[in-house]
Order: structure tokens, then C-alpha cells, then sequence
């Protein structure tokens, strides 16, 4: 049995938009997460992925609902995600995230590479 792959992330909401990250490793458009590691918690993955991959330290807010799909290695992955107000922090291109965008929720639903995703615009209503 292949152990499901533990991953978090955010839904960064500011002034009624919120943050998409482009990846060019994929060339798509999804929200910050990434996989946790050895004895963190969902919750802390979620802060620290966000941080990584957009610049922006965050609070946690209410938590939205878990996406579960098949990873490009073909192993089962699960991610939880969490509403998050940004603190402060500056995006800067990187190699895992070039370009991050502010977008109104339908503009994202544009927007978004994956259906999974459209789950945790529904939620914010």
C-alpha cells in the first residue's frame, strides 16, 4: 500500500480577492501548498508553504475543505486548507512560483489550471 502523500496550504484572501500562484514547473495556476514534513502539523505546512511560495506571513482562519487526487508520481496525495489573512512579507519571483495574482473569486474561477481547486472558492461564501 503507497502511504497518501501529507500536504497543506491557504486560500490568502485580502479585500475581497484572493491569491493565486503561477508554477512554471507545471505552467498552471493553483493555490500556495506543498507537502509537510517529518512531525509538523497540517497547520504549520500550511503557514510555512504559503510563506515559501508567495513571500506573505499569515494568520490561519477558518479551515476549508480537503482536496484529495493522485499525484504526477502516481501516489495518492491529500491536501487540507485554511482561509489565511496576509500579516506582511513581499513576493519575489522564484523558481517554484514566478507570478502570483490578487483576483476577485470569479476571476479566479477563470483563472484556476484544476476543477479541485473551484471546491475552495465555493467555500468562501
Amino acid at each position: 500500500m503507497t502511504d497518501v502523500v501529507r500536504a497543506a496550504g491557504g486560500v490568502v484572501e485580502q479585500d475581497g480577492r484572493v491569491l493565486v500562484v503561477h508554477r512554471p514547473r507545471y505552467d498552471d495556476w493553483t493555490f500556495p501548498k506543498g507537502k509537510a514534513l517529518d512531525g509538523e502539523t497540517d497547520e504549520a505546512c500550511a503557514l510555512r508553504e504559503v510563506e515559501e511560495e508567495t513571500g506573505l506571513r499569515c494568520e490561519l482562519g477558518d479551515e476549508l475543505p480537503t482536496t484529495s487526487y493522485v499525484d504526477a508520481k502516481g501516489r495518492p496525495k491529500r491536501v487540507r486548507y485554511w482561509r489565511m489573512q496576509p500579516l506582511g512579507g513581499r513576493f519575489v519571483p522564484h523558481d517554484e512560483v514566478d507570478e502570483i495574482a490578487w483576483l476577485p473569486p470569479a476571476e479566479a474561477a477563470e483563472r484556476l489550471s484544476y476543477v479541485r481547486d473551484l471546491t475552495l472558492l465555493d467555500a468562501l461564501r
